[in-house]
């Protein structure tokens, strides 16, 4: 599995948050898509490789400004995980 961590300007409330979460869940098949408005970052968990430059057109879809995306493998981390 893979984390996407991408920066994104003008959110400035929850409605932003959802909005940008919103887009990436119907152009991606994603685990999991969380936002940030005081982080000013975007965090998706997905099972495959994501097209970054989709991911940022998805975002700026939106009209928020996308700056770096760090991609990192990622490990569910549970009550019975090492």
């Amino acid at each position: 599995m893979w984390k996407y961590t991408a920066q994104v300007d003008g959110m400035m409330c929850g409605m932003c948050e959802s909005h940008v979460n919103d887009a990436v869940r119907k152009s991606f098949p994603v685990k999991k898509v969380t936002s940030s408005r005081s982080k000013k970052e975007t965090t998706v968990i997905a099972e495959t490789d994501l097209d970054e430059d989709a991911l940022r057109a998805a975002i700026s879809a939106t009209g928020y400004e996308v700056g770096e995306i760090r991609k990192e493998p990622w490990e569910k981390k549970g009550l019975f995980s090492r």
